[in-house]
């Protein structure tokens, strides 16, 4: 349950707000599943572990605090550490200690987790590329990104390179 009031009038959306509201809809995951499964398909990676190799890729070091990485994610912690934990048995990435405070832990790329992202990124770009930038004019890309931008803002979470 929210704490927003409930309007005396319900505020209808206009067609043309149904149709962005539609299209929004449909294009998410559409887009998202078939990058997903060229991923899956090229790489091995589901997209979870593309983000945090990714993330850890872009980090000095390559190694990040779980707690920070989480909140970058915008995951639970108990999700992302049993991501973690997959990962780890592949080889992908390692949990240390963090040797300033003995408190918090970090998560770390591997070589092996750092061969694979390389490997994998320069596929996954072209499948997002293919299968969206590719797709539409400049223009609405400028616009896809304004409104991504604003959505961000509205939501109140922090402008970082996001994983993808």
């Amino acid at each position: 349950m929210t704490d927003t009031p409930e309007p005396a009038h319900p505020r209808w959306l206009t067609e043309s707000e149904q149709r962005a509201w539609y299209a929004w809809r449909r294009m998410f995951p559409l887009v998202d599943a078939q990058i997903a499964r060229d991923l899956n398909l090229d790489s091995a990676l589901s997209e979870a572990d593309y983000d945090v190799l990714s993330v850890l890729g872009s980090t000095e070091g390559h190694r990040m605090r779980i707690s920070g990485l989480a909140v970058l994610m915008q995951w639970s912690r108990s999700r992302l550490s049993h991501q973690i934990s997959r990962m780890q048995r592949r080889g992908l990435v390692r949990r240390e200690e963090v040797a300033t405070d003995g408190r918090g832990a970090e998560v770390v790329l591997t070589a092996e987790g750092l061969d694979t992202i390389n490997a994998a990124a320069p596929l996954h770009v072209e499948s997002v590329r293919r299968h969206l930038i590719d797709v539409l004019t400049p223009e609405q890309l400028h616009a896809l990104a304004d409104a991504g931008e604003t959505l961000r803002r509205h939501f109140g979470v922090a402008r970082k390179d996001s994983p993808g």
